[in-house]
């Protein structure tokens, strides 16, 4: 793991350096306050040990801004300082740190409390993980989605990029359950999951699961042509899995209807116009027939 030592002391760091790189961590190293905050950003480091007294920008700044940034702001951080009053170890305490350790610091100590905090970071990213996925399918969830979304649109907002989403369902899902019974449809989601996934070829296009039998995913920067191919592509690769389904009224077997919208999007907007808009388009390709796209620009 990244470990970030913060000192004004070269000497202090590499005394840290050593003892934490004979643990087998990387390390990455501030002289001050505005050193660290940079390194933070760009190295994402997995602790921060931080000296509380240095010129410019103590310590204690430093884990005030460190708790402001929503990317830096779970990075847990140690300090390490001479000062050992109550009050200041209270004060260090409610600005966010997780654990003090006091100068001339002894080795086994700091070993001992880095592998703690590590282990209780490692535990915590294992079950942020598992809350934004879906447990069926293995792909984001719809808490996922609604914070992708949210981070897409306001991107899309500044750059006046396209944003445009695909909302896809499983077409006579329910008849499908009743006739293959619950673990082939659990099965079945599992393999449409899977394709759509697989379907999506450019880097940090999104899908996930949205609820029950639908799906949904984010495209930034892609214009209508592009859309209508991706969603089409999308349709096309459910039905080229041939999986049978005997109960549907549309094909033999397994398909989708697809949905998709794309705006770009202004500050009169919100991103809910986007959903209602696939939605709708959804709806409409229900209505049309099913396992086909129906595509607007908003």
């Amino acid at each position: 793991m990244r470990i970030l030592v913060v000192d004004d002391v070269p000497d202090n760091i590499r005394v840290l350096s050593r003892i934490l790189t004979d643990d087998g961590h990387d390390i990455s190293a501030a002289t001050n306050g505005r050193q660290a905050l940079k390194l933070a950003t760009t190295c994402s480091p997995d602790l921060i040990l931080l000296d509380v007294m240095m010129p410019d920008m103590d310590g204690y700044e430093v884990c005030k801004r460190l708790k402001a940034e929503p990317k830096l702001g779970s990075i847990p951080v140690i300090f390490i300082t001479a000062l050992t009053d109550v009050e200041d170890e209270t004060h260090g305490l409610d600005l966010g740190a997780v654990d003090y350790i006091s100068k001339p610091f002894k080795e086994a100590i700091v070993r001992a409390r880095v592998r703690t905090q590590l282990k209780l970071k490692s535990q915590y990213d294992t079950l942020e993980k598992m809350s934004i996925l879906d447990g069926l399918t293995g792909i984001p969830n719809r808490r996922a989605f609604d914070e992708r979304l949210d981070q897409d649109w306001r991107r899309s907002l500044r750059s006046g990029e396209p944003l445009a989403m695909v909302m896809i369902d499983i077409d006579h899902f329910k008849l499908y359950n009743d006739t293959y019974g619950h673990l082939a449809g659990d099965d079945c989601l599992r393999r449409v999951a899977e394709t759509l996934t697989n379907g999506l070829y450019r880097v940090g296009d999104f899908v996930g699961r949205f609820g029950g039998e639908e799906f949904v995913c984010l495209l930034s920067g892609i214009n209508t042509n592009g859309l209508s191919v991706v969603s089409e592509r999308l349709r096309a690769s459910i039905e080229a899995l041939q999986r049978p389904h005997g109960a549907s009224s549309t094909c033999p077997w397994v398909t989708v209807s697809v949905g998709a919208a794309i705006c770009r999007p202004t500050q009169e907007m919100t991103p809910s116009d986007l959903s209602e808009a696939a939605d709708l388009q959804l709806y409409t390709a229900k209505q049309r027939g099913r396992n086909q796209v129906s595509l607007t620009q908003l």
